[in-house]
């Protein structure tokens, strides 16, 4: 009781010291709740949540019978529902290569772990390399192949761009050339275009009854395209390191190798943190650009799932789904770099700015 009285004492100073904050919060909180109230109707009190088919689907709140019966499509596409095991098993093995992330006594390991994963999901989707029942990748979709697409180009891009950062920096001219060529060439056109070059047109340059599948070609595009990114990010952490870093690692005898490894390289990184974090948020989100090819990610599933004459009408908690979806994947990789950012820094000042 006295903690309720002292917090609306509190409450009272601070609106009679700075009314016009006051009275601005009230407004605020009064046109929240004026708008979220017909929302929390429409998606909870008048929802309809039980059902098999659009006759489930009564008065005027969301019908979320819809969502539950392709819920299986929005997660896997059109993976063979008898191998749901493998997906659920990648997705596990996923989990499990990122929860080692956080475990800093494996050192290095770790980040070996998560980049082998696109190769280890890739063996058990498929499935023919380890005397499984094959499964094209054109049945591969929903969130199944965001997660795909997005782990492959974040595992891959970040030691790419790194490399690229470096070689753009090199004082060797050929090398440098062909870094500064390579990531001004893909950062000048779309992603769209990059996708569109790898699926259609490439196999027009391809040798006779050579056939590269489709999905690899789109990761390759989408790994090349992020990585020129990560490149410029990786690039700006690398020359904000002070010159004197360079002098004190040659004061120690240490090779350029070495002082890259031990003195330059983690300093750049732990900088660009943020950086890097929006580079992989950004690609999570523009993977569902891979409908414009043919292939059916978590939104093209919702897409093409709400074009059934059985549910027209009901795409927009589809597409409700597959946003949240997106945020809630999106809102764990800012959290994860947060957390990556209090545990590298130096003092207890910056955690506390990072809290």
């Amino acid at each position: 009781m006295r903690a309720k009285r002292r917090a609306r004492d509190e409450w009272i100073h601070w609106a009679r010291k700075k009314p016009t904050q006051a009275l601005t919060s009230l407004v605020g909180l009064f046109l929240i709740v004026y708008l979220l109230l017909p929302v929390w109707h429409w998606a909870v009190t008048d929802a309809n949540f039980l059902g098999s088919d659009r006759s489930a689907c009564v008065g005027g709140g969301a019908c979320w019978v819809f969502v539950r019966e392709r819920f299986h499509q929005f997660l896997f596409g059109f993976y063979p529902a008898d191998a749901y095991w493998r997906p659920l098993l990648t997705v596990a093995i996923g989990a499990l290569s990122i929860g080692l992330l956080f475990v800093s006594r494996l050192g290095v390991l770790r980040l070996l772990i998560f980049v082998a994963l696109p190769f280890i999901a890739w063996l058990i989707l498929e499935g023919s390399l380890l005397g499984l029942p094959p499964v094209a990748t054109d049945q591969w979709g929903g969130l199944l192949l965001t997660l795909i697409i997005s782990v492959t180009g974040i595992a891959v891009s970040l030691p790419l761009g790194i490399f690229l950062a470096l070689g753009r920096r090199s004082r060797l001219p050929l090398i440098r050339w062909l870094s500064v060529a390579f990531i001004e060439l893909w950062r000048g056109v779309p992603l769209i275009t990059v996708l569109f070059m790898a699926s259609v047109m490439l196999p027009f340059f391809m040798p006779l009854g050579v056939e590269v599948d489709k999905l690899l070609r789109v990761l390759i595009g989408v790994t090349l395209f992020t990585s020129a990114y990560m490149a410029e990010v990786v690039r700006g952490g690398l020359q904000s390191i002070a010159k004197g870093q360079y002098e004190a690692a040659a004061a120690l005898n240490l090779t350029s190798f070495q002082t890259m490894r031990l003195v330059i390289l983690p300093q750049a990184l732990r900088k660009v943190i943020p950086g890097i974090v929006n580079t992989f948020i950004g690609l999570f989100k523009d993977t569902s650009l891979v409908l414009i090819v043919g292939m059916f990610d978590l939104l093209g599933m919702v897409q093409t799932a709400s074009t059934d004459p059985e549910w027209l009408g009901y795409s927009l908690e589809g597409y409700i789904f597959a946003g949240a979806m997106f945020w809630i994947f999106c809102f764990a990789m800012s959290r994860y770099s947060l957390r990556l950012e209090r545990q590298l820094a130096y003092s207890s000042v910056e955690r506390k700015q990072l809290t």
